[in-house]
């Protein structure tokens, strides 16, 4: 019975609890959030601090949340380069037990990053090293860009950058000790201190392959070794000679075949002999390839970058070799690629995480060039078009001279090889100038091919096929035709308030065109098909400062259209890093082509090669070359006929360096040159007699015997021979925010009396 009142007693009580509770808990209950607001934010969207916080409407209001979220909120603006800026919060109480939850900001001074400091280094400046990293210092123009805002993420690409470099170059033992990053609020910026140790740079002094598998001779597998004796140890070289060997292995059939890398050191003579070991690896096999965090970009166009799939030999060469290859895609703002057991010990889950970056781009350029006068372009471009990895452009050209619209259209992947396709349309007109008496307009398209050979040689076949209108402009403002087609009122002889032409008033002597270019008049058709051959082994396309750079190119016409020829072109630069002189680069450049007519076709002013400031700079755009020497064109000194030729060569000295004193980023650099060359041999029709009569041993029947004395019936090529033009001078490089900008100002040294010359030159655009 005791025990019974006990029960009730305590029932009771716990009744009365669970009441006053169930009235209290209402009054103390967490209000809810009916709004998240941000105050003071100007230099970071609101989208984008909404995206960032963690605590959101119609939930409980939580202080310990939102005090996370303030640090959230700062690190957002750390990564933004404002590591100063203020983040608070507070709530505005509303009825019904609600509230809203205000974060105020105050954004302050971008804080970027002050100074980069090295230590240890003494083979390669600072300046040089600075100059390689994404991140920059502060400067005067830090208002228009990003890069020197403080990034984690970039510091350590950074600093693989420059290991990688210095691997490259021969330091085996090169390593980063430390790297240290203090924000200063006295200099309102974060200085970095990065500690290195660059060892002494060795030599190859002999390297082999030792296979430890049955059937394969190591010794045969030479060819593939990117390194010889007597080289400088070349960490990419290395790199490259382990894909290689890993993938010919494969291939006949050892699917867990590791190619290893050894190198012994001889800190005495300062060589290293290199052994790439052949041996079996675990039998380990890939259960999935797991593809996260692409929001954007499909599967398939990240799947595709691995030589190897779900249910292959693991192999660790290749998955390394796929990394390296979405990181260079340019789709995505970090790759990484991690294992992880599968479901048996042979197993292994590969999981790929992306992060998708924003790859469209709308451009506006404008500039100024020497050439053309003022060109302005608009593009809108996409190199990962629907998430499929295609790449996709359209430009719209318009300026003083010359106007244009091109579309292009790239498949990296044609029929899921590693094979690049794609097609261009285009329309420009080129309106006569100073330099080209003659306007153009060509319409038509290109498809073409990218075919991987090496990784270093590539294989472009390609078929264009074009309609080039060739028009002469004949007003009193432009008479360059008036010869054939007299302006009344304005051409000698045909106005009372002119005088009858003589030799040295006449029609020519306003200006005209070559009987070459009234020959080319009208529509041509041009069907060709050719290929390029492309081999490039430079650091940096960029900014190269050692290595090849080359290609070769040949067009056939003649599948169809008026054109028959065979048109070789050829271009060679070799980039080299001056050695004891930091960051100065020597140029060498040979250039050349050839144009060949057959099936009796001659030659048009189009089909020329038409040289001046690209072959030999200090001359005129067409100023070097064969000109029509008509008797009258040349007392009249009416130099705008240039003829072009079938033949050209040329070779240029350069050496770019620093200016010194300036800031490295801000991408100023100087450069000497010394050029030469030469262009000859039109082989055009020079008899435009018709059907008069021919005298033999005479080229053209009657020339300059016009009854207005015209022009006669020929043309006269003069400085038609290989003659040398050279020119020494001076240039002002800046790879600005705006775009790529060169001044070049060159002394002629030699040339032909018929060639136009021109000292100065300057081209540049904008991009914003």
């Amino acid at each position: 019975m005791r025990s019974i009142c006990g029960i009730w007693k305590f029932s009771f009580l716990f009744a009365v609890v669970a009441a006053l509770l169930a009235f209290a808990v209402p009054a103390l209950a967490a209000p809810d959030i009916n709004r998240v607001a941000f105050e003071g934010n100007s230099k970071v969207k609101a989208d984008t601090l909404q995206e960032q916080v963690r605590s959101r409407a119609h939930t409980p209001f939580n202080p310990q949340l939102a005090e996370t979220d303030v640090a959230r909120l700062m690190e957002v603006y750390r990564r933004s380069g404002r590591a100063a800026a203020k983040v608070s919060y507070r709530t505005v109480e509303l009825p019904n037990g609600r509230v809203d939850l205000v974060f105020t900001i105050v954004e302050g001074d971008k804080t970027g990053v002050k100074e980069i400091r090295f230590i240890g280094n003494e083979v390669y400046s600072t300046r040089r090293l600075v100059g390689m990293m994404q991140t920059t210092e502060m400067n005067f123009l830090s208002f228009i860009k990003t890069s020197d805002v403080y990034d984690p993420d970039r510091i350590a690409a950074d600093l693989e950058l420059i290991r990688r470099f210095y691997l490259k170059n021969g330091y085996a033992d090169f390593r980063v000790i430390s790297s240290d990053v203090q924000f200063d609020p006295s200099v309102g910026g974060y200085i970095i201190t990065i500690t290195v140790n660059e060892g002494p740079q060795y030599h190859v002094s002999s390297v082999s392959v030792e296979s430890h598998l049955p059937d394969v001779n190591g010794a045969a597998l030479n060819d593939l070794l990117r390194l010889a004796p007597g080289d400088v140890y070349n960490g990419d070289a290395v790199e490259k000679t382990v894909e290689a060997l890993t993938r010919e292995i494969a291939r006949k059939g050892y699917a867990f075949t590791q190619a290893r890398p050894r190198g012994e050191r001889n800190p005495a003579d300062q060589t290293v002999a290199i052994q790439f070991l052949l041996e079996e690896g675990p039998r380990v096999y890939i259960e999935r390839i797991n593809i996260r965090g692409n929001t954007r970009t499909r599967d398939y166009v990240i799947r595709r970058e691995f030589d190897i799939g779900e249910g292959d030999a693991y192999n660790r060469v290749l998955i390394d070799r796929a990394e390296r290859r979405l990181n260079g895609l340019g789709y995505f703002k970090k790759v990484k690629v991690t294992n992880e057991p599968g479901s048996a010990p042979d197993r292994v889950i590969l999981n790929v995480d992306v992060e998708d970056q924003p790859t469209g781009n709308f451009g506006i350029s404008g500039g100024y060039s020497t050439n053309q006068g003022f060109i302005a372009e608009v593009s809108v471009s996409e190199s990962n078009f629907m998430g499929r990895g295609q790449a996709v452009r359209l430009s719209v050209q318009a300026g003083q001279i010359a106007r244009g619209v091109t579309f292009s259209f790239t498949e990296p992947y044609f029929l899921d090889q590693r094979i690049a396709a794609g097609f261009d349309v285009f329309v420009r007109r080129q309106d006569a100038y100073s330099y080209s008496i003659y306007s153009s307009t060509s319409l038509g398209g290109t498809v073409r091919f990218g075919i991987p050979i090496t990784d270093e040689l590539s294989f472009s076949p390609h078929y264009s096929a074009y309609q080039t209108t060739i028009s002469i402009p004949n007003d009193s403002k432009r008479p360059y035709n008036d010869c054939l087609a007299p302006v009344f009122g304005y051409t000698p002889g045909f106005s009372p308030f002119y005088p009858a032409p003589s030799l040295l008033v006449n029609c020519q002597s306003n200006g005209e065109a070559s009987l070459a270019i009234k020959g080319s008049q009208g529509t041509l058709v041009t069907s060709l098909v050719g290929y390029s051959l492309n081999y490039s082994t430079i650091d940096n396309f960029k900014n190269p400062h050692n290595g090849w750079l080359a290609s070769f190119n040949q067009d056939a016409a003649g599948v169809g259209g008026g054109a028959r020829y065979l048109r070789t072109t050829g271009d060679i630069r070799y980039f080299r890093e001056i050695p004891y002189v930091d960051d100065v680069v020597g140029i060498v450049r040979l250039q050349g082509g050839d144009l060949s007519t057959f099936g009796g076709y001659k030659a048009r002013i189009q089909d020329n090669f038409n040289l001046g400031p690209s072959l030999v700079r200090g001359f005129a755009p067409g100023g070097i070359g064969p000109r029509d020497s008509n008797i009258l064109t040349s007392l009249t000194n009416n130099r705008g006929n240039s003829l072009g030729g079938s033949n050209y060569v040329g070779g240029s000295l350069e050496v770019q360096f620093p200016i010194w004193g300036l800031p490295k980023d801000l991408g100023l650099r100087g450069a000497l040159f010394a050029d030469a060359g030469s262009l000859w041999n039109f082989s055009g029709r020079t008899n435009y007699a018709n059907n008069l009569p021919t005298i033999p041993g005479v080229t053209c029947l009657a020339p300059y015997l016009d009854g207005v004395f015209g022009q006669g019936s020929c043309v006269l090529p003069k400085a038609n021979g290989f003659n040398v033009r050279s020119s020494v001078g001076a240039s002002v490089l800046w790879n600005s925010p705006m775009g790529p900008i060169r001044f070049d100002y060159a002394v002629v040294t030699s040339k032909a009396k018929e060639d136009i010359t021109q000292n100065f030159r300057f081209s540049g655009g904008t991009n914003f």
